[in-house]
């Protein structure tokens, strides 16, 4: 039997490694690009298959807004940023807690959370595992689709529309989402005041600027 050197980090622990890398990396090629660039129009959605087929397509984009998550005696509120690049998500929250920023960033597989002291927690399953350890969650994995007013492509959902044809309501997975207000965004309606919420939990968010790359 081969002898376990401590110098060689086990399989697992370079499939992380390398993961990192990899987010970081495209990360900061995102935010340079974010950075540098000053937005794109988006392209004319007429009708309700087109909007879902052109955002979900688009790759990189971010928003700026506040939010708030409340369950029971439990939630926080703060400023919110999102960039979003393929799979990969950066959310910065400024506020919660009492103090300092709050980074949670990953893609589908692996969510990091980094809180006000730079105490960094891995979750596999975010939705979950933040539910155990605040009392409160966040929809990680669909916010992004919600965000730009369409339902998450991996599940079923029940929507309804408003008379300008604007999803107003979203029944998906555990959650109902109501949009209240679109505003410009790349030249189209984008939600403006959305919330998302369980038997659990409420989030609202308040965007204040999209901007499209």
């Amino acid at each position: 039997m081969s002898a376990y050197s401590p110098q060689s980090p086990d399989p697992a622990s370079r499939v992380r490694q390398g993961w990192q890398k990899a987010a970081i990396i495209s990360l900061a090629l995102f935010l340079n690009a974010c950075a540098v660039q000053r937005g794109m129009e988006l392209p004319d959605l007429p009708d309700w298959e087109s909007r879902q087929a052109t955002l979900a397509a688009i790759n990189t984009w971010e928003f700026q807004g506040r939010i708030a998550v409340k369950a029971s005696d439990e939630g926080f509120n703060g400023s919110l940023r999102w960039w979003q690049n393929g799979d990969l998500f950066l959310a910065t929250v400024s506020g919660p807690f009492g103090a300092g920023a709050v980074r949670i960033e990953g893609d589908e597989r692996l969510v990091r959370i980094t809180d006000p002291d730079g105490v960094v927690t891995e979750m596999q399953d975010a939705e979950r595992e933040l539910q155990l350890r605040y009392g409160w969650t966040i929809p990680v994995a669909s916010l992004r689709y919600w965000a730009l007013g369409i339902p998450d492509p991996m599940h079923p959902s029940t929507d309804e529309f408003d008379e300008r044809g604007q999803l107003r309501l979203l029944q998906q997975r555990d959650w109902a989402v109501t949009i209240d207000e679109y505003r410009d965004g790349g030249g189209q309606p984008m939600p403006r005041r959305l919330s998302a919420s369980n038997p659990d939990t409420r989030v609202r968010l308040v965007i204040d600027r999209w901007k499209f790359l």
